[in-house]
């Protein structure tokens, strides 16, 4: 099974996809996932629950909107430079030797496939895909061989970047990553227990049709079991937790000359086992 989230923007109801691939509106199991669904083992009582269950639940018909798959976690914590050659691209003249960490605030989550609004005077937009990492249990001092017992799963996620922002306004780079619709995640929560190895999973990102990421999670620095351990020795992850874990080369911040994102560009990208995300560019404008 496959979770996600659907309906309007902050009033999204659960859904489940079936393993044939129904899509069903699982309201009546009566909770949303968050930090509590997670906290009480939500997806072992939600595989229950559909045994049940599953064949009376309304289905969810085509053409509704995904939001994120996940409800806004307490936070986004992101890891820099996790890729080699991405490291390179972006200027640095050697590789990490520990986890560059940030955070990216937690309103800028958005659905797969919202529009991502380019900022009020921003020039310098950019894309990341990255595999996000939903944790499943707090984890505190976490020793790395048990690390991934505290993951809940993984879902696809779009680390959109003002670069202007991130690296030319004081070296703050949560100013550059937390503009609202700077976080899109989904289409779908996949449990851990459906993911082999999500350490070897391949990614790619395109522009306009034109691939310009390609590349393996094998390829990261760190890995996952060491990031959830690293992180949990500097701060308490909570249960809906997000760890999002860097990108690969191929971002309009290495490109000679730099590309960025302007309104009407296509952005499409996907994770091998779970699922495909799509945004159009569109300019900021004042709301109402």
């Amino acid at each position: 099974m496959k979770l996600f989230r659907f309906g309007a923007f902050e009033q999204e109801k659960a859904g489940v996809e079936l393993a044939d691939g129904t899509k069903i509106d699982v309201s009546a199991f009566g909770e949303d996932y968050n930090e509590k669904f997670f906290a009480t083992d939500g997806v072992k009582r939600l595989e229950e629950w559909l045994t049940t269950n599953a064949a009376s639940a309304p289905k969810v018909e085509d053409g509704f909107r995904f939001g994120s798959c996940v409800a806004r976690p307490s936070k986004i914590v992101c890891i820099g430079m996790n890729y080699a050659k991405h490291a390179y691209e972006s200027g640095a003249t050697e590789l990490p030797k520990e986890p560059i960490i940030f955070f990216k605030a937690t309103s800028a989550l958005c659905g797969p496939n919202d529009n991502v609004i380019i900022p009020r005077n921003s020039e310098k937009t950019d894309w990341e895909v990255e595999l996000a990492v939903i944790i499943g249990k707090k984890a505190s001092y976490v020793e790395e061989a048990d690390a991934l017992n505290y993951v809940a799963g993984y879902a696809v996620h779009n680390d959109y970047s003002e670069r202007a922002y991130q690296l030319e306004r004081g070296g703050q780079w949560v100013k550059g990553k937390s503009n609202d619709t700077f976080a899109p995640l989904g289409p779908y929560f996949v449990p851990a227990s459906q993911v082999a190895d999500a350490n070897n999973l391949d990614l790619w990102l395109t522009l306009n049709g034109k691939k310009i990421q390609d590349s393996n999670t094998s390829d990261m620095i760190f890995h996952i079991p060491f990031l959830v351990s690293y992180l949990s020795q500097f701060m308490t992850l909570l249960p809906g937790d997000m760890i999002t874990t860097g990108t690969p080369a191929g971002v309009g911040l290495g490109m000679k000359p730099q590309v960025y994102l302007k309104a009407g560009d296509v952005v499409e990208l996907g994770i091998e086992g779970l699922g495909q995300q799509k945004q159009e560019a569109v300019a900021w404008t004042p709301v109402a």
